[in-house]
């Protein structure tokens, strides 16, 4: 039987990569960000505040009659009207002045509506109590007293009679466009091109931890090799940064060593593009050769779409690591293979 071939092209990763976020980590990439889930549900959404209600208690209703979850409902309110948690609870710990009567009256449709609270104000108002952290958003919560109050306070909260609380509450809008879908479609796809734009950054570094945690748990698990070192953001001994006269250590994904031999492991995964594998395959060739001399080894686990589109880059990485493998448990067992033979 030949040698396994470990320096993959580009050509060859792409047959065997997983291209799009695998499924048995969608649960916890949902658990880092929100926003996938809320973009997922969005014409859903749309299509509940779409239809034309008389009041409040109808929508609520609606809600409660559809498969769409309660607390799902009012992350998307929350996220629309920029209110979030810390907002919550000053409303919920000033709520004697803002609605010193226990009610909401607003005006909608020309006319004016009043909305009695059920339940708030309460001790603690907080995400998790209200099932909206990430944590809790993935268990299915029904639109109960509680949630209805805060969902009534940033439907209509910039339409209240009172002017001060109105003011407090200026962000709360969405109510202007119920049972107006065309404008509810435009209104909201525009705020949530916003949201992405500003949460984009913080979630690619959140799944890039958590891809690189996954390599992390599956080398632990697999490599039972004695003496063996596992390190995140690890160093090797020797190898620094070569633009840099300061020889500051370079810092990889993951380092495995046994008695003083090294591989440096990296792990990219990108479902959308970006710069940061154009910046890393500038960096490739000597990160590579001072690897190479010092006697050690270099890998790299290559996944996405995203990285798949900046084909020069990828190809680049490729050619400067020792083994290439793709993101799967079946790739990442090539990996394990690729470093036990290495350092046993």
């Amino acid at each position: 039987m030949p040698p396994r071939n470990y320096r993959r092209t580009v050509s060859e990763l792409s047959e065997l990569a997983s291209i799009f976020w695998p499924s048995e980590l969608s649960e916890e990439a949902a658990k880092l960000s929100v926003i996938p889930i809320l973009l997922k549900t969005q014409d859903e959404f749309i299509a509940i505040l779409g239809v034309p209600v008389p009041d409040l208690c109808n929508l609520f209703d609606i809600v409660n009659a559809s498969s769409f979850s309660g607390n799902l409902f009012l992350k998307h309110l929350v996220i629309l009207a920029d209110f979030g948690g810390e907002q919550l609870q000053r409303v919920n710990s000033n709520f004697e002045v803002l609605f010193p009567s226990g009610s909401m009256e607003y005006f909608w449709n020309k006319k004016s509506h009043i909305y009695t609270f059920q339940v708030l104000p309460v001790p603690n108002l907080t995400n998790s109590r209200l099932s909206i952290s990430s944590k809790y958003l993935l268990k299915e919560r029904k639109l109960d007293e509680l949630l209805q109050d805060v969902a009534a306070i940033l439907i209509f909260g910039n339409t209240c009679i009172n002017e001060s609380t109105a003011e407090v509450l200026n962000k709360c809008e969405i109510g202007d466009y119920l049972g107006q879908p065309k404008k509810l479609d435009q209104f909201i796809k525009q705020r949530y091109i916003w949201v992405s734009r500003i949460t984009m950054g913080s979630r690619s570094n959140n799944l890039g931890q958590l891809a690189q945690q996954f390599v992390l748990e599956c080398l632990e698990k697999n490599l039972k090799i004695e003496n063996l070192e596992l390190h995140a953001n690890g160093n090797i001994p020797g190898i620094t940064h070569t633009n840099e006269q300061t020889n500051r250590p370079t810092t990889f994904d993951i380092v495995v060593s046994k008695n003083s031999r090294y591989v440096a492991i990296e792990v990219s995964f990108q479902v959308t593009t970006n710069s940061v594998i154009e910046r890393k395959a500038g960096q490739a060739q000597a990160r590579y050769n001072q690897i190479e001399n010092a006697g050690h080894k270099i890998t790299s686990v290559l996944d996405g779409a995203g990285n798949f589109q900046r084909e020069s880059a990828l190809g680049t990485i490729c050619s400067y690591s020792h083994c290439t493998v793709a993101f799967s448990r079946s790739e990442l067992n090539v990996l394990c293979e690729f470093i036990r033979g290495y350092l046993t």
